[in-house]
């Protein structure tokens, strides 16, 4: 498992790091060292808090209402953006293909409607509450 706020950091790792540490500074050297990574720590922790209250302050009420997970930049998989992209292009060109069909379908629908067989090179012509169809071949 791992520790929180460092994804892929587990406690295995942490504790070779510090077993490296202690062959490397000696046990003498160790406990100074370990108090200038806290100091650094609550250091870099005050500093974040900081531009986060400055930022408040400058945004407003607007801050509570941005979703600060779509902003995170990890997100972001060249490979899924492409996919997605892609996908979208297909969806937008079959329901182009079922808009035109259907446009088909009803304007045969009309045709047979207005008394035209399947066959005729027919143009349907609405007038009020009235189809009526008109053949450019027959006249």
């Amino acid at each position: 498992m791992g520790v929180m706020g460092f994804g892929g950091l587990t406690f295995d790792k942490i504790f070779l790091v510090l077993v490296i540490a202690l062959v490397i500074l000696g046990p003498d050297k160790l406990p100074g060292y370990a108090q200038k990574l806290g100091q650094f720590v609550r250091s870099a922790k005050r500093m974040a808090d900081g531009a986060k209250d400055r930022l408040r302050d400058e945004m407003g009420p607007e801050f509570d209402d941005v979703d600060w997970k779509q902003l995170d930049p990890r997100q972001y998989d060249p490979r899924r953006i492409i996919r997605d992209a892609l996908v979208e292009d297909e969806r937008e060109a079959r329901a182009e293909e079922r808009k035109e069909k259907a446009a088909a379908a009803a304007q045969a629908r009309r045709a047979r409607l207005a008394g035209a067989s399947e066959g005729d090179n027919v143009e349907i012509v609405r007038s009020g509450t009235q189809t009526f169809c008109f053949d450019e071949e027959a006249t």
